[in-house]
């Protein structure tokens, strides 16, 4: 009898712990400082530098997209 009470606290404990987990990692702070986290990564490197090769793809994507958008709207006209 004292083996299956043991064995029920035992599992409370882990279940508690499970939903503790789960909580914070749906926590809003905690997606946010994950995401935070992604695109940096994306931007610098583990050294603090920036990564160029990845700056420059996002500043020519706007830069065209700026352009197509004036291109359509002048033809929309």
């Amino acid at each position: 009898m004292r083996a299956l009470e043991r064995e029920i606290e035992e599992t409370r404990q882990r279940l508690a712990s499970t939903i503790d987990q789960l909580a914070h990692r749906a926590h809003p702070k905690t997606i946010v400082d994950r995401q935070v986290a992604t695109v940096r990564s994306t931007f610098v490197d583990d050294s603090g530098a920036p990564r160029t090769d990845n700056i420059l793809k996002v500043a020519g994507a706007v830069v065209g997209v700026v352009v197509l958008l004036t291109v359509v709207r002048k033809v929309a006209r």
